[in-house]
């Protein structure tokens, strides 16, 4: 099978297409026939080794695929050769064949395209449970998200508004702050031309009750500086590539939480509650309140270019490599 293969550590540039054994599903795996991978951030962690896991050398990177099932290992039930399948591990995606564990596979809906499954699942089940789960947000109260114009920020914004919260989009142009607006956010902040907590304590004075949060950086403590009082503010990830060091008096002058949220963690410790989550986020889809934004589609060839756009935050929305 062809596969997109890390050899050595290193920038996306380093990657190559091979030629690569097709893998074989163990006890509770199942084999799944790639055509659509969704390209995350953790990706381009992953292949610089600065991410929790760390495979060894050669692998393949991506943790989203969206296919059929080719083969089921030992002990496996709940799916069948044939099914159209959503799958996410921490590796491995961006191949033609990719083994998953059981528990982290899902049915897809015959109606939807495997390229939108492929930028559904790690997006919209993190927001889901940073927002229901981590900071519980309720109808009424006011979310800001920072890195809006992203996959897991627009995924953010969707929940947010299904949900019955206000949505305040935070991104850094224009044209992301567009693409925000369009998925059903109320409000933007462009904070690379305005002043971040001055334009948010003009939108909502007494500060946003939950900040969503997968950028870090500097924007961290601006945005905590202005949360409500017993605000809850969702880590949800660094890719301004620095990891914020807040003053810990600001939680406590605010009586206010710092919410980590690991989706990865969350689904091997409670994958029922992550199955339902998913039957959730498939009635959401649905309905329309949720739309997969793909705005690019990479070849196998283009996985490198993918992931350097991701880096520098060059993407609107989600991207995927399209594997067949």
């Amino acid at each position: 099978m062809k596969a997109v293969v890390c050899r050595q550590w290193g920038l996306p540039e380093s990657l190559v297409v091979d030629e690569r054994p097709s893998p074989t599903p163990g006890p509770g795996e199942v084999l799944i026939e790639v055509h659509a991978a969704g390209v995350n951030f953790p990706d381009t962690l992953i292949i610089q080794r600065k991410y929790q896991v760390q495979p060894e050398l050669p692998f393949s990177p991506g943790g989203e695929v969206a296919g059929r099932v080719l083969a089921l290992g030992p002990g496996v039930s709940g799916c069948r050769v044939g099914d159209r399948v959503v799958g996410s591990a921490a590796f491995g995606g961006f191949a033609q064949e990719a083994v998953v564990a059981a528990e982290r596979v899902v049915p897809l809906p015959e109606d939807m395209p495997y390229e939108q499954a492929a930028a559904f699942v790690l997006a919209y089940g993190t927001s889901l449970h940073a927002l229901k789960d981590r900071a519980r947000l309720l109808a009424g109260e006011t979310l800001l998200v920072l890195g809006a114009g992203g996959g897991v920020g627009i995924a953010a914004v969707e929940i947010g508004k299904a949900m019955g919260a206000r949505v305040i989009a935070a991104a850094s142009d224009a044209q992301k702050l567009a693409l925000c607006v369009a998925h059903g956010a109320d409000d933007t902040i462009n904070y690379a031309s305005e002043d971040l907590r001055e334009r948010l304590s003009g939108l909502v004075p007494g500060g946003p009750q939950v900040i969503f949060d997968p950028v870090g950086g500097a924007l961290s403590e601006t945005a905590f500086r202005g949360i409500a009082w017993e605000g809850r503010h969702l880590v949800v990830g660094f890719a301004a590539g620095e990891v914020p060091r807040l003053p810990l008096n600001l939680p406590l002058l605010k009586g206010a939480s710092v919410m980590g949220v690991y989706w990865g963690a969350f689904l091997r410790r409670d994958p029922e509650t992550t199955r339902a989550h998913m039957r959730e986020l498939f009635a959401l889809r649905n309905s329309g309140a949720v739309r997969p934004p793909v705005t690019r589609s990479y070849r196998m060839e283009e996985a490198g270019q993918a992931l350097r756009d991701v880096m520098e935050r060059r993407v609107k929305g989600k991207v995927v490599i399209l594997v067949r």
